[in-house]
């Protein structure tokens, strides 16, 4: 059966279908899903207009209860939608379960910030006269989003570009079109009104080409590679568009001289290669401390070695597949430079043959790294981690920081003094203690400094900053 594009309420076939598959099973066919075609996006987008002057002054409590539906909803479907999320797009079997049930909290949460939206009111300087500040919706949002979080990303962008008042045009990642449909499936049973969420699937040379440049879109929220999210910056500004980007990173993890050892282990290997390493909060750089260096090593690649990576669906999997070829070539690509760059593989980096044929990646761990080489300064997106000795914590963070993004940083100590000073020093959006840099809460806010944000937050009430905008009334009394 083919599953249809979402636009002006109804399901429309498309100009051609995609096949979906596992890259965990390549043989395992999830489904086939429409692609969009410029025209078809062109529809969306004049539905998305049409809806917004209804839904955007439709009463919060209308808005509210459409998306409480939803989030119930997934939660209750969360074991039946976590096991396609790991088909498609490889987490295992108990990571995607966890990522629907986040889905469906985020869209709760906001069905409850759809009624909380605040204003203000001031006097005036002059006498007579009183100022409210009210937030409005945008307009129609082009929502763009990657394949590593196929349902919690969308979510965490549409709940709150609707609870605000806006109209969407949603166009997922080519990899991961099931989890998209799911979301407009379970919105269209909803009663969200016609127009108002639109689903057009398919390339992003295409369909995310014709949102970014369209005039009635007015705002477009984008999570995903540096080079594609500057490319939609710049046309974004040139159009006097909103936009928010959320692009990569290069995290770093301090492991201090006095860590934990258990702690600092677990940290790094959570971190470094839980869901695949396929984390733009992975912590990618291990910044350790030469006092501990060499028992660090040693235990994190005792650790590493009693990972299983396997089918994402298969009971006991710690790692799932690599998400596609490309970006399995990627990952060996990085491995090769590495290696040609000096540094040593101490674990893994070898294709892995399991019971189906899949892109399966035994996690890698480089030791006797340089913050220079390439394996530290670009993303690689993979179960691939670096190692970078230094002689004690001044110099750890200034590593930590010498870097072009500004995601996530963590450290690992056991002093509050450490701790303390570098939660102020770092430079990036978001710190984590003693806590892996790849896991973060739906209630606040999410974002980076430097190369890896531009724009307002997301999650949380800070979701607003984007979703709204400003209007100041004066009033004669």
């Amino acid at each position: 059966m083919l599953n249809r594009n979402l636009i002006a309420g109804e399901w429309t076939a498309g100009s051609f279908a995609s096949r979906n598959t596992s890259p965990s099973d390549i043989s395992d066919l999830i489904g086939e899903y429409a692609s969009a075609d410029a025209q078809d996006v062109d529809r969306a987008i004049e539905a998305a207009a049409a809806a917004f002057p209804g839904w955007s002054r439709a009463t919060p409590e209308f808005r509210s209860d459409i998306l409480d539906r939803v989030g119930t909803e997934i939660l209750a479907r969360q074991e039946e939608i976590g096991r396609i999320l790991a088909r498609e797009e490889g987490k295992t079997l108990p990571e995607a379960i966890a990522e629907a049930s986040r889905a469906g909290r985020i869209f709760r949460y906001f069905a409850g910030e759809a009624l909380r939206l605040e204003g203000e009111r001031l006097d005036s300087i002059r006498a007579g006269i009183e100022v409210e500040i009210i937030r409005e919706p945008e307009g129609v949002i082009g929502i763009i989003t990657p394949w590593n979080f196929p349902i919690a990303i969308p979510a965490w962008k549409i709940a709150p570009a609707l609870a605000y008042g806006n109209t969407v045009v949603f166009k997922p990642a080519d990899l991961v079109p099931g989890c998209a449909w799911i979301i407009a499936d379970v919105l269209h049973r909803a009663g969200i009104p016609s127009g108002v969420f639109n689903l057009v699937m398919g390339k992003g040379s295409i369909v995310g080409e014709v949102i970014v440049r369209s005039p009635r879109v007015r705002a477009v929220s984008f999570t995903g590679s540096v080079p594609t999210g500057r490319r939609i910056g710049v046309e974004c500004m040139e159009r006097g568009k909103k936009v928010q980007l959320e692009l990569g990173g290069k995290n770093p993890l301090i492991v201090a001289a006095d860590a934990d050892l258990d702690v600092a282990v677990n940290v790094a290997l959570n971190g470094s290669y839980f869901s695949t390493g396929q984390r733009c909060t992975a912590s990618s750089r291990l910044i350790v401390d030469d006092a501990i260096h060499d028992k660090f090593v040693e235990h994190l690649v005792e650790a590493m070695g009693r990972l299983k990576v396997d089918n994402s669906l298969n009971p006991g999997t710690d790692v799932g597949p690599v998400a596609s070829q490309s970006q399995l070539e990627q990952d060996l690509k990085y491995i090769d430079i590495g290696r040609a760059e000096g540094a040593r593989l101490a674990f893994g980096g070898e294709l892995i043959k399991a019971e189906t044929e899949g892109y399966f990646l035994k996690p890698a761990l480089f030791v006797d790294s340089t913050n220079e080489m390439r394996i530290n300064r670009e993303e690689i997106f993979g179960p691939v981690a670096s190692v970078i000795r230094v002689k004690n914590y001044e110099e750890a963070v200034a590593v930590a920081n010498d870097t072009e993004f500004g995601l996530a940083s963590g450290i690992s100590t056991t002093s509050l003094k450490l701790a303390s000073d570098f939660k102020r020093r770092s430079q990036a959006g978001m710190v984590m203690v003693n806590v892996p840099t790849a896991g973060v809460d739906y209630h606040v806010p999410f974002g980076g400094r430097k190369a890896s944000s531009y724009g307002p937050r997301e999650q949380g009430k800070h979701a607003r900053e984007f979703y709204t905008s400003l209007k100041t009334v004066y009033v004669q009394s």
